[in-house]
Parts: C-alpha cells; sequence; structure tokens
C-alpha cells in the first residue's frame, strides 16, 4: 500500500506513534487491536467533542487529536501501514439527523488484511458513545458503529478501496470549520463501485 499527502505514514510523527504501539506486541493481531484501540480511544470525534478544526491527513488528525470518521479513518490506516500492515477504506450510507431533516451523509471506516487468517476485516475507529459501541473481535463477528438499514435506503458498501474517495478529501479540505463542514458532507462516493 503506498502513501499519498493523505496517508502521509513515512512522516516522522506517524512513524513515531507507529513504532510507540508496536513496542511490545506480541503478534499482528495485538498490535492491529492496540492500534485500533488508540484511534478509537484516544483521538477525539469532532463532534462528539465539540471540536472545530476539520483535519484530513493522518498527521494532522494525530497532530490535533481529533477528526471526523474519515479523517481517523486515514489515521488509521497509516499506522497499520506503517507497522507494514495492509489497510484500505470503506464507506457506509447513513440516515443522518442534524435536528431539522435527515439526509443520507457517507461514514468512512477501515478495513485491515489480517495475514495469519487471509482475511479482511473491517474496523471502525469512529469513537465510542452511547448507541456506539465498536469493537476489533478478531474471534467473533464484526461490530461497526453502525448498523446499516437498507430499508431505510442505507447502503454498506462492500468494496475496500486503496486510497480515500476524492469526495470526501476534497470535502475536508473545501472547509475550514466543521460548523461549516457538517451540512455538506459527502452523500455520495465519487469513486465508482
Amino acid at each position: 500500500m503506498s502513501e499519498s499527502e493523505i496517508i502521509d505514514f513515512r512522516s516522522a510523527p506517524v512513524q513515531r506513534k507507529a513504532a510507540s504501539l508496536a513496542a511490545d506486541c506480541a503478534s499482528e493481531m495485538e498490535l492491529i487491536e492496540k492500534t485500533f484501540v488508540f484511534v478509537r480511544d484516544s483521538i477525539a470525534h469532532s463532534v462528539d467533542c465539540g471540536g472545530t478544526a476539520v483535519t484530513c491527513s493522518a498527521s494532522e488528525v494525530l497532530h490535533v487529536g481529533q477528526g471526523l470518521c474519515y479523517a481517523k479513518a486515514h489515521l488509521l490506516a497509516a499506522l497499520l501501514r506503517a507497522n507494514s500492515i495492509a489497510a484500505g477504506f470503506c464507506y457506509q450510507l447513513l440516515e443522518f439527523e442534524d435536528g431539522h431533516d435527515p439526509h443520507r451523509v457517507l461514514h468512512g471506516l477501515n478495513a485491515v488484511w489480517i495475514s495469519e487468517r487471509q482475511v479482511w476485516r473491517r474496523l471502525d475507529a469512529r469513537g465510542n458513545k452511547p448507541g456506539v459501541d465498536a469493537q476489533f473481535l478478531p474471534n467473533g463477528p464484526e461490530q461497526l458503529a453502525f448498523t446499516v438499514h437498507p430499508q431505510c435506503g442505507e447502503v454498506d458498501y462492500p468494496h475496500i478501496f486503496a486510497e480515500p474517495d476524492p469526495g470526501v478529501v476534497l470535502a475536508l479540505r473545501s472547509h475550514s470549520s466543521i460548523t461549516q463542514l457538517l451540512p455538506r458532507l459527502p452523500q455520495q462516493l465519487a469513486c465508482p463501485v
């Protein structure tokens, strides 16, 4: 998996954090879990913490300590890739209510390649809160932040992308504050599926 401006896993801060996460890990599975838990629990979801900054690249997210689901997925992928673990990007289309009217928005998460089992496994480091309980359960069923309801028009895209969706990156890079971005969150994938 290659490095990019967004998944800048060769940057010094990302390399340092990846090395500290890898210290004392006895297995790839332990490293995946430790990295996932770090991003899920130590990097705040911008909306949950009342943050205002819009972050996009992995190093930005690490520096600021917060990001939306997409940005947290960028950091998780970069930290895993820095430790030679393949990671990609997945998306869901979810119904979102902003207090006035519901609309659908993309939600970003990751997939990680578990080499000892030769399988891709999805991870959602969005951040837990009441009603959201994402876990990495290597021996159990997938436990993502949100359950998709197809009968409501929600979509669980089955694709694993090597790079973040360009529409997501454009949205993050085009807005300087969370309040400006929230009404303009991506509502579809720019990448063909």
